[in-house]
């Protein structure tokens, strides 16, 4: 993999206030590459929506299977890093790539409330979203598994509630996640972080039933013992026929 992954990085971040991203290193962990950055500004208070890009589809899509400083509300600060799992994202990819660090002030059209990433969350059942509205722009509500889009909603109003719907027939897995995009601007685009949705009913469950049908059949067939040990058979003998005089 070393020998094969060569790593050429740009930064850049847009921005109407004074910062600075310094790349300090960039390593080679297995399968993942590790990224360390350090974001500067003069107002600490500032935000930003930072991604991570790389020259296979020539920087045109952010790469998805990463994780650590990246991704919306980013603080400024040292000791940032952004992992990612270049296996996961590219598969037996071989060669050259180049990545690319971009980012800007981020101004959140919605900030969501009470989602919780490591809740299970089941199929064919609904749950809440609640968030804080940045604008009044309709947005999209969108749930994904993987690059698969599988259900949500689009041009809904922006007011702070909305009852997500996870579909019956959505495979359970652990690689689900909303995205929320505002409807008037392409470039603001939110993503959740990744969840897991579970059957309905859990396969235990369902196979119980089929086990104690097993379990009554069993005991059907068995019938009754007999007190005779030299009886031979499970079941239960008729006496020996009298011997003629």
């Amino acid at each position: 993999m070393k020998k094969l992954l060569h790593l050429a990085l740009c930064v850049f971040v847009s921005s109407a206030f004074a910062q600075n991203v310094l790349i300090k290193k960039v390593e080679l962990q297995g399968d993942k590459v590790i990224v360390h950055y350090e974001l500067d500004d003069s107002n600490p208070n500032h935000e930003y929506q930072l991604q991570l890009y790389a020259s296979k589809d020539n920087f045109a899509a952010p790469l998805i299977k990463v994780k650590g400083d990246v991704g919306d509300e980013i603080k400024p600060g040292p000791d940032k890093k952004i992992e990612w799992n270049i296996r996961e994202e590219l598969g037996g990819y071989k060669g050259r790539i180049s990545l690319e660090v971009r980012g800007k002030v981020f101004a959140a059209f919605v900030r969501l409330q009470n989602f919780d990433v490591d809740k299970k969350y089941k199929r064919g059942k609904s749950f809440n979203l609640n968030w804080k509205s940045g604008n009044t722009n309709p947005i999209n509500i969108e749930l994904y598994k993987g690059s698969e889009r599988v259900g949500g909603e689009v041009n809904h109003p922006n007011n702070g509630a909305f009852t997500m719907f996870v579909p019956s027939q959505a495979k359970p897995g652990k690689d689900y996640r909303l995205k929320i995009s505002d409807t008037k601007n392409s470039s603001d685009v939110i993503y959740t972080g990744y969840f897991k949705v579970t059957p309905k009913i859990p396969l235990l469950v369902k196979a119980l039933p089929v086990l104690i049908i097993g379990g009554a059949i069993a005991v059907l067939a068995g019938g009754k013992k007999s007190p005779d040990p030299s009886v031979p058979g499970g079941s239960e003998a008729l006496p020996s026929a009298p011997i003629p005089n």
